[in-house]
């Protein structure tokens, strides 16, 4: 398998559970901004809309997944046996799915226009705002002293959540909820986290130094 990832975004969350799975993908890193490959494949050719993550799978036709909640949900369902995600067609599946969904649509995306400065002053306080809410749900899940978002078994939502934790980067402040900074400081000390941003790191230098030296 190959993944393309770009640095610090939601692509972190399919390395953190490939690491989970213990499996060990080739690692691509794409410069968003300068539009090229670390290893210097045309991303165009492997998802025309440009963005990571994006998997090329060991197919006869070397499929591509992309979006986030398919390919951590894929991966997670190739082995069950992991407990990343619930069986398909059950209740808690359904439970997850809605989170994912809710994780992607209030958080993901609304910090995407802050970060790169698109809104108004009026319509950036607004999506701070939601932002901010989004995350105090967070907060109210953890309230009851479960390890992770939907008890005490990391889930995929739990490696979304840390991938999409741009709120330093999109102003919105959200130290004064308790529940999910201890929450972070647990998934911070993850090993499957750890490695993924060791990696990434590892990934993105090696790249930049590429494109300096070009």
């Amino acid at each position: 398998m190959k993944l393309f990832i770009a640095n610090q975004t939601c692509s972190q969350a399919v390395q953190i559970i490939a690491n989970e799975l213990g499996l060990t993908p080739e690692l691509v890193h794409f410069d968003v901004f300068g539009q090229t490959t670390s290893n210097g494949e045309d991303f165009a050719a492997v998802n025309p809309l440009l963005y990571v993550p994006a998997l090329i799978l060991d197919t006869a036709s070397n499929d591509v997944l992309s979006e986030t909640i398919v390919v951590t949900s894929y991966l997670a369902d190739q082995h069950p046996e992991s407990g990343l995600t619930p069986t398909h067609g059950t209740l808690e599946r359904a439970k997850l799915d809605q989170l994912l969904t809710f994780i992607a649509t209030e958080i993901a995306q609304k910090h995407i226009p802050l970060m790169r400065k698109l809104l108004t002053e009026a319509g950036a306080e607004w999506t701070r705002n939601k932002i901010v809410n989004a995350y105090a749900q967070l907060d109210a899940r953890l309230a009851d002293g479960r390890t992770w978002l939907t008890g005490e078994q990391f889930t995929v939502a739990d490696a979304y959540v840390f991938a999409t934790w741009w709120n330093a980067r999109s102003g919105a402040q959200i130290e004064h909820l308790p529940h999910l900074m201890a929450w972070k400081a647990r998934i911070d000390a993850r090993p499957s986290v750890q490695k993924a941003l060791q990696e990434e790191a590892a990934v993105y230098a090696e790249h930049m130094e590429q494109l300096a030296q070009a």
